[in-house]
């Protein structure tokens, strides 16, 4: 099920409201476990049996890890934890990758097993990972009721495609929490902006890429509009679900982390993944970068810590060879960027933004591309080297009739509009502020009439976290 569907909007999400503020306190967390397999359930009833699973091993585990503390079993039951937790995520996800590989290295026919991935498994499995290894180092306790357990790996606000919550973030929130009015209303608004970057935004952007694929008369010119569509594209399809996971935790009482801000102001490789997809970023730095030594080693064991978490992000976001080269790619803009690069970017300078936006375009026409091959023949063609024209009919007509939702998402994918808006709501005149005032009540409300007018009209409302 999606949240930018119908079926979610009108019938799923104010059936569990009701449901979850009718209910006494003691039964929410039971509520929203129930209907977030439910959620989960709703396309592929059989996956609901692999979450289920992982919630009743980890938390096996996290009762044994604990009841063992201070003796050799405590490790053994922690690695035996671990092991399971990457075994499910690589049987389902990666399974078929290594088969091709070794078919492609020994000549072997092996078969494919053409295992269909459980949507949301990568995020749910780092969840897991990250409580256990909480556990096990003593700076979480752990978590005694199945409920709450379960809640916490299965809740459908962030369950399909994060932010990646760490369980210490909520420990407190699952046991009790507090609503108020506020909450709720801040909640409401933040889920109708991420589902209006989702809707009016992404999926627009989404529709102007797969054009791009479809056309004969690619040029030049042609390839760099899609470069910079996909660009966009991605950034309001996955910020704007963190959007609405973020604001949906915030109407059940919880407070997830942000995960996106602003990224495409980034002036270096290292601010950008400072700002794009936190969460993960700062998963890998504190379960992979850390325990591998970090920065606090010798400067070539130090960059291949890099080369080993970049190299995993790649592989994390999929089972391709792509993939990890798009994580190869940050990690050696990242090493340039320590080694010589970085005072450079230090220095005030708008061709620090321009390297950054060059640099994440091609990342993403590598990340977007089915194959290799593909990937090096859109990034060729945008450099002509390829017998391209500059300019074609199909190029002139698309961007006339996508550049004002190309110059809108600009603008938006920078913090001007927040501003903006801050500076109106601070105004001492009180027409202005009592206009704020209205329009916040009456934002929300335009923006699921529109979204919901796109809803029933249109039909291209894929997400793109989904296969990962």
């Amino acid at each position: 099920m999606l949240f930018s569907s119908i079926p979610f909007l009108y019938y799923f999400l104010p059936a569990v409201l009701l449901l979850y503020f009718v209910v006494p306190n003691k039964l929410k967390n039971l509520v929203l476990l129930l209907s977030s397999l439910f959620f989960y359930g709703w396309g592929e009833p059989r996956y609901v049996i692999i979450m289920s699973i992982a919630i009743v091993a980890g938390y096996v585990f996290g009762r044994l890890i604990e009841a063992f503390r201070g003796k050799g079993l405590s490790k053994v039951f922690f690695i035996l934890s671990l092991i399971s937790g990457v075994a499910m995520l690589g049987y389902f996800k990666y399974v078929d990758f290594f088969i091709t590989n070794l078919n492609v290295v020994t000549g072997l026919s092996i078969p494919l097993l053409k295992i269909a991935l459980p949507i949301g498994i990568s995020f749910y499995t780092f969840q897991l990972l990250s409580y256990l290894v909480d556990v096990y180092r003593g700076t979480v306790p752990v978590q005694k009721n199945i409920i709450n357990f379960g809640t916490y790996i299965a809740m459908f606000p962030q369950l399909i495609a994060g932010p990646i919550v760490r369980y210490r973030d909520i420990a407190a929130q699952l046991e009790q929490r507090t609503h108020s009015f506020e909450k709720c209303a801040y909640g409401i608004r933040r889920f109708m902006i991420g589902l209006s970057k989702k809707i009016l935004l992404a999926n627009l952007l989404g529709e102007l890429c797969d054009i791009f694929r479809a056309s004969p008369d690619k040029s030049v010119l042609f390839f760099w509009l899609y470069a910079i569509s996909f660009t966009l594209h991605i950034y309001f399809d996955f910020s704007g679900y963190s959007d609405m996971a973020i604001g949906l935790g915030k109407i059940f009482g919880f407070d997830f982390i942000e995960n996106f801000n602003y990224p495409y102001i980034s002036k270096s490789i290292t601010e950008f993944w400072r700002r794009w997809h936190m969460s993960l970023g700062s998963w890998f730095r504190d379960y992979v970068y850390i325990p591998l030594g970090g920065n606090r080693v010798s400067k070539p064991r130090w960059f291949i810590n890099i080369l080993v978490v970049w190299m995993l992000t790649g592989f994390w976001h999929g089972a391709s060879w792509n993939f990890i080269l798009w994580g190869l790619l940050y990690a050696a803009f990242l090493v340039i960027e320590k080694l010589f690069l970085g005072k450079f970017l230090d220095k005030p300078s708008f061709w620090r933004h321009i390297y950054v936006m060059l640099i994440v375009m091609f990342g993403f026409v590598l990340f977007n591309a089915t194959d290799i091959r593909e990937a090096g023949s859109y990034l060729s063609a945008m450099f002509s080297a390829g017998n391209y024209p500059l300019v074609s009919g199909e190029f002139v007509y698309y961007f006339k009739s996508f550049c004002f939702i190309l110059a809108f998402s600009v603008l938006g994918s920078t913090p001007l509009p927040k501003l903006a808006v801050t500076k109106l709501k601070a105004s001492k005149k009180p027409l202005v502020s009592g206009l704020m005032g209205v329009a916040e009540l009456l934002f929300p409300l335009i923006l699921l009439l529109l979204v919901t007018a796109y809803l029933v009209d249109g039909s291209f409302n894929p997400f793109l976290y989904f296969r990962f």
